[in-house]
């Protein structure tokens, strides 16, 4: 494609270069070929400005740039926000793209949220996928595994290769670092939902406030004029469901609240059950059961929000409500890894700060006759400011406290126990993670549960930071069921 067509396209205006032959984008240098654009742009470890002379040496055409950055040998496209400027003038190449796309925001439920509707869609007879924390799953259930936000250039080539091979509804999570540096640009989003806000990410964000506005780009500029906005709203007031509806009314989009106090989905009643619960439902004056077969209220939350965004984008309400009745869980996410051969379960989930940590713990509670047995740890070179207040969480609602290791990364993991620890004074302190799962099944009953918590999906522990790290492999789900093995032989 010729760069002026891609520039009008994304609304760019061009001084030169309008002829110029367009093959790829790239922002790793490594990565430029003969017709490449490439993003240079300024980040926490590296500033790609210092690469533009070896991307042009290897074939860039042209550079999306600040005013400020010295371009030579190529089209310099100068933009104060080069990192939409880029993503613009990308999505104007990486075509076609599935017809119908939605993106999830908040703290906690991303992952299961876009799974969750990818599965619905599915069961609704349409080919569907999401890209997230999981990966890239499409509608053969194959994963390829990524990050929550890849990089823009693989979000929009990943669009548009679902789109090829006749993928129509993608699904996929917008983080707040996604957002705040445009890694998900470019591509009509029809419908979004907000799932909750707490307490994450302050290390990168610096605040509160700013952690939430990057997180409103969802609803302020990705969400096309007029789309969907679901916002879920629970049994208490708080300015974090207020404002979200704030901005997306302020845009003039379509609200629709789910939840105890939702008025396009209302949660009537939720009974937990042996292996689910029961969700009695009411929308647009229907009422029905929905037998979802996953445990906890934020489970609930996750699925019906996942309803909502189903039908938003045209899917009957009937057999969205019939196909949340059949949905499977997402990995890492309250995944019953194990029963012991004392007949107590073991689940796995992803919760790693205090708010997900409490509400994982929540979704147990009523399955537990015994003792709530909760193993966790903290991530290094993350916000400090959570450790206590997960430490606190796992206290005021386990039994028994085990504190390990949780990709301490360049840290001393002991002091990242020490101040967990801060928030659990009588917990047990086992370095060793897999010490620590074995412990905890040890010290397991019939009637206790074990909540292995943190890691969730994730299949490694990383240790060091820089050129230093390590990634040693580590997936609490094996090896949950590992201990579960050689305590049985004991």
């Amino acid at each position: 494609m010729k760069l002026g067509a891609l520039a009008q396209a994304a609304g760019i205006a061009l001084t030169e270069g309008e002829q110029t032959q367009v093959t790829g984008f790239a922002i790793d240098n490594r990565k430029v070929a003969p017709g490449t654009v490439f993003g240079a742009f300024q980040g926490a470890k590296f500033n790609g400005e210092d690469f533009i002379p070896a991307a042009v040496e290897a074939g860039a055409v042209a550079v999306v740039a600040r005013p400020e950055a010295r371009v030579s040998g190529a089209v310099h496209i100068a933009d104060p926000e080069p990192r939409r400027a880029f993503a613009h003038l990308a999505a104007a190449f990486f075509t076609p793209v599935p017809g119908h796309i939605v993106a999830v925001t908040g703290t906690n439920g991303k992952t299961s949220c876009v799974e969750m509707t990818r599965q619905i869609w599915r069961m609704c007879g349409e080919r569907a996928a999401s890209i997230g924390t999981l990966g890239v799953t499409t509608p053969d259930e194959s994963v390829s595994t990524g990050l929550t936000t890849p990089d823009i250039v693989s979000f929009l080539s990943n669009m548009s290769g679902l789109a090829r091979e006749g993928v129509t509804h993608v699904a996929y999570e917008a983080s707040s670092h996604g957002l705040d540096q445009f890694r998900n640009e470019g591509v009509p989003v029809t419908a979004g939902a907000f799932t909750n806000f707490s307490r994450d990410h302050l290390d990168y964000h610096g605040s509160m406030e700013a952690y939430f506005e990057a997180k409103m780009r969802l609803f302020d500029e990705v969400l096309e004029p007029g789309a969907a906005a679901i916002v879920w709203h629970g049994d208490g007031d708080s300015k974090w469901t207020a404002r979200p509806i704030e901005h997306a009314e302020a845009r003039g989009l379509k609200v629709l609240t789910v939840g105890p106090r939702g008025g396009f989905i209302t949660l009537k009643e939720r009974t937990p059950t042996q292996l689910g619960q029961m969700l009695e439902i009411e929308h647009e004056g229907v009422s029905c059961t929905i037998k979802l077969p996953l445990i906890g209220a934020y489970q609930a939350a996750n699925a019906l929000t996942a309803c909502a965004l189903a039908i938003a984008t045209g899917a009957s309400p009937s057999q969205v409500f019939d196909a949340a009745g059949r949905l499977q869980p997402v990995r890492g996410r309250l995944e019953r890894a194990v029963i012991t051969a004392q007949g107590a379960p073991v689940y796995v989930d992803y919760a790693h700060t205090p708010d997900a940590l409490e509400a994982a713990i929540a979704a147990l509670r009523p399955h537990v006759e015994g003792k709530l047995i909760t193993v966790f740890g903290a991530g290094g070179d993350r916000d400090q400011g959570k450790r206590a207040a997960m430490g606190a969480a796992a206290a005021k609602g386990s039994e028994l406290v085990i504190v390990t290791d949780d990709n301490p990364r360049g840290e001393d993991p002991a002091t990242i126990r020490a101040a967990v620890l801060a928030g659990a004074p009588d917990a047990h302190e086992v370095a060793d993670r897999r010490d620590a799962i074995a412990e905890a099944i040890r010290q397991a009953n019939a009637e206790d549960i074990v909540l292995v918590a943190g890691k969730g999906h994730e299949q490694g522990q990383i240790i060091g930071s820089g050129e230093n790290m390590r990634v040693l492999p580590f997936d609490d789900v094996q090896v949950a069921r590992e201990c579960a093995a050689a305590e049985a032989r004991a």
